[in-house]
């Protein structure tokens, strides 16, 4: 199966817009960025390393996601200068599965010192690429010992190690989020790809919080890009009522539900607050920065010696509930005030 052309509406990725700036590296070609945060030298090291440690980062997004933005913050909070003690290399592949081997490949072939990653394939493709060079992955919404990522979460075993959110566990509370925020919601579709793994059992956990609520859950499990750009155009005609979206970005699934919902006026719920600040209606996850942030830590220890096989996965408890009431106005909904006073994040 192919999916090497560019996805059609909003290539969304969740980039912190209050992030770092982003110039071409000559390391890594077209598609390689280099994180500069322009302040190079400001304060001396808390931290000693011979030359800048070289991360290669590896996603599917459309160029730098939230974990990278909190793993450079991190690693400045630990007292690593960037440009100097560390250089971030971002290896995107706007959605691509296929593309993550080579290009897991290819950071490994430039001769990066540590791999860091999103959950589920882009730390596959890692792991696929390399015995050798330590990985770390930040975000994995499922369980990375039945996915085969670690041995065991306290002896990962291997070069690999991470940090996983409660991705899939929230399934349940954010559909039921979604279900207090529009009323008389009742027929709710969700997409994810077929071929992923981790897609099929986020579409299992709401199919199950579904019954509990009496919406019927229409699932939509698609194939190639062709397929999504149809199956979403047809949605007017379907009677859907919401759109669930799936963490996974393959097929370019959550730019696709902005777009669609934006258009027709159908209100979608999303897995990560950086999809509501882009014009999603709202979302119930995990702080992908504080995963990032968390994931430094890991870094860290790896910089300073620590086998990766000896550390163990940690998990990112801080979740947030997101709303945006410009979106909400535009769909005539009023945003309960149970929700207002839940709400971690609230854009305007």
């Amino acid at each position: 199966m192919s999916r090497g052309s560019a996805p059609v509406g909003r290539t969304v990725a969740p980039v912190c817009t209050r992030g770092p700036r982003w110039s071409a590296s000559l390391l890594g070609g077209a598609v390689l960025l280099l994180l500069s945060g322009g302040q190079l030298g400001a304060q001396p090291s808390a931290v000693t390393v011979a030359e800048p440690v070289k991360i290669g980062v590896l996603t599917e997004a459309w160029g730098p996601n939230a974990q990278v933005v909190g793993l450079r913050d991190g690693l400045r909070d630990l007292g690593y200068r960037d440009g100097v003690d560390f250089v971030i290399g971002v290896r995107f592949t706007q959605g691509n599965v296929d593309a993550l081997f080579p290009a897991a490949r290819e950071l490994v072939a430039q001769g990066v010192d540590i791999l860091f990653t999103g959950g589920g394939m882009p730390a596959q493709a890692a792991k696929a690429a390399t015995s050798r060079i330590p990985i770390v992955f930040a975000g994995a919404s499922d369980d990375p010992v039945e996915r085969r990522l670690v041995q065991s979460i306290n002896r990962p075993g291997g070069n690999i190690t991470g940090v996983i959110d409660l991705g899939n566990e929230l399934a349940g509370k954010r559909l039921e989020f979604f279900w207090k925020i529009v009323p008389r919601l009742k027929q709710i579709w969700v997409a994810y790809a077929a071929d992923s793994p981790w897609g099929r059992t986020e579409a299992q956990a709401y199919r199950e919080a579904a019954r509990k609520l009496g919406v019927v859950l229409v699932e939509k499990p698609l194939h190639d890009d062709a397929e999504a750009r149809q199956t979403f155009a047809a949605l007017p005609k379907a009677g859907v009522q919401g759109l669930l979206v799936s963490h996974s970005i393959t097929l370019n699934i959550p730019g696709l539900a902005i777009e669609t919902g934006t258009r027709f006026r159908i209100p979608n719920m999303f897995p990560a607050s950086v999809y509501v600040e882009q014009g999603g209606l709202a979302s119930y996850g995990p702080d992908l920065l504080a995963t990032g942030r968390q994931a430094a830590r890991l870094v860290d220890k790896i910089i300073k010696g620590a086998s990766p096989s000896e550390i163990p996965v940690e998990s990112n408890p801080r979740i947030e509930l997101s709303v945006n009431l410009a979106v909400a106005r535009s769909l005539g909904l009023r945003i309960p005030q149970e929700i207002l006073d839940r709400a971690d994040r609230v854009f305007r």
